[in-house]
């Protein structure tokens, strides 16, 4: 008997560090990860004679403020671009993706095991294959060069992931409360707006959220399709670079004013992110 008890406390120490052991990798991959945003924040507050790569890790000698005055100056029009387009993106692919959801979770018509597969396939087009196409039918429609064109070009691209996303919260919903909306007299209109989008918050969370971010970081297809008064930030970010002279303090002072949205809205939003994610796969 006594052997037992004395194994017991071993066995659970035994755990107890094991259990700390797992924070080491996690502790030397959260330094690497911060690493470059350690630079960047460090960098953007030097003078110009400061930077250089011999002292890249130094601490600022002063703290120069002036750095992002004048790269908010720059890209402040820009910053407001990229809050015009990412806004009505998100909200527009989120709405579409949460009826397409629903129409392919719960109402059944021929052809929906083919339809809903080939939505999905838009998540892996690569943007380069169809660059060209698109600009070519954004001339064609007459949205070459305008914001509208980049924003119908993310609520198309997010239709897929946002109709998954909601399809899988959507299968998650008890039948019962479809039967006793049915049994009430509701059609599927009023089952979707009754039932299922009260519902659907996390759900919207979790799709608003990857849409923001998605558009806030997209360059490839602002600099196609945008012209210079349109331009998002991403873009005037590139192009505060110039040509010779690289100011490389305003350049990460900038870096890290196109970069706190998303910053923010994952510090301060990123536990309900997760909550959505899980919500779908835990209910019911």
């Amino acid at each position: 008997m006594s052997s037992v008890t004395s194994t017991a406390p071993a066995r659970s120490s035994w755990h107890f560090e094991r259990r700390y052991l797992l924070y080491i990798p996690l502790i030397f991959m959260t330094i690497f990860y911060l690493l470059p945003l350690y630079v960047m924040l460090i960098t953007g507050f030097k003078s110009f004679a400061e930077v250089n790569l011999q002292t890249m890790w130094n601490l600022p000698r002063s703290l120069a403020l002036d750095n992002y005055l004048e790269a908010f100056t720059k890209l402040a029009p820009h910053l407001w671009n990229s809050l015009r387009m990412v806004v009505p993106a998100a909200i527009i692919s989120s709405i579409v993706g949460s009826i397409n959801g629903f129409v392919l979770a719960r109402w059944r018509f021929r052809g929906s095991n083919i339809v809903f597969p080939l939505l999905l396939f838009g998540m892996f087009i690569p943007y380069q294959s169809i660059l060209i196409p698109l600009a070519v039918f954004m001339k064609d429609i007459g949205l070459a060069g305008s914001m509208w064109g980049l924003i119908l070009t993310h609520v198309i691209y997010g239709i897929p992931i946002t109709t998954l996303t909601f399809y899988g919260y959507y299968m998650t919903v008890p039948k019962e409360l479809v039967e006793a909306a049915r049994m009430d007299g509701a059609g599927m209109l009023g089952t979707f707006f009754n039932i299922f989008l009260p519902n659907s918050i996390p759900a919207f969370v979790v799709v608003l959220i990857w849409q923001f971010t998605s558009a806030w970081n997209d360059f490839l297809f602002a600099v196609i399709l945008t012209g210079n008064e349109q331009w998002p930030v991403t873009v005037a970010l590139q192009n505060m670079a110039g040509s010779q002279i690289i100011a490389w303090n305003v350049q990460m002072a900038g870096s890290l004013l196109a970069a706190l949205p998303t910053l923010l809205v994952y510090v301060f939003l990123g536990r309900y992110f997760l909550r959505g994610l899980m919500a779908g796969a835990l209910k019911g």
